[in-house]
């Protein structure tokens, strides 16, 4: 457990625990609101983490669930029957990550990326700079920027690179 602050704290649990552990949450200790359900991709460790946010309103504390699951043919259990929003996020994580929730309602029907024929654009492998440059017709006078060294010459200008 990680306690990100006095209210707050993250649990990682096995993906075996995560429906009876989202029971007890919201039938005994009161989270009776599903926060959101997200995605991180780390790739480094060739896995998704999926974090479900919980909150018990009346207590004001919040608990984060996390789940890794493995990035190859990744499938997690749906969720929607214990909170019915979480087919939205589902849906969400379907499409952007590649994650599929067997049984999710439209889980499987276009949601934001209409058409879209790549892979998941919110997955760390996906090139966005390339899918950009053969996609999208070059503009003059557009110039690209390293973020890191453009910030420090923007934010400390007196120190010279």
């Amino acid at each position: 457990m990680t306690l990100q602050r006095a209210n707050l704290a993250f649990i990682t649990l096995d993906r075996r625990y995560l429906r009876s552990a989202l029971h007890h949450l919201r039938d005994v200790e009161g989270y009776s609101h599903l926060v959101l359900l997200t995605a991180v991709d780390w790739i480094e460790d060739d896995v998704f983490q999926l974090t479900y946010l919980l909150s018990n309103r009346t207590a004001d504390v919040d608990v984060g669930l996390r789940v890794m699951l493995p990035r190859e043919n990744a499938s997690m259990d749906s969720i929607h029957d214990i909170w019915p929003t979480a087919a939205t996020y589902q849906r969400e994580l379907r499409e952007m990550f590649g994650i599929d929730f067997p049984g999710s309602p439209r889980v499987n029907e276009e949601f934001i990326l209409e058409g879209w024929q790549e892979i998941p654009p919110y997955r760390r492998d996906f090139d966005t700079k390339k899918y950009s440059e053969e996609n999208f017709a070059h503009r003059e006078g557009r110039v690209t920027k390293d973020p890191a060294s453009h910030m420090k010459e923007l934010l400390y200008p007196d120190r010279g690179q």
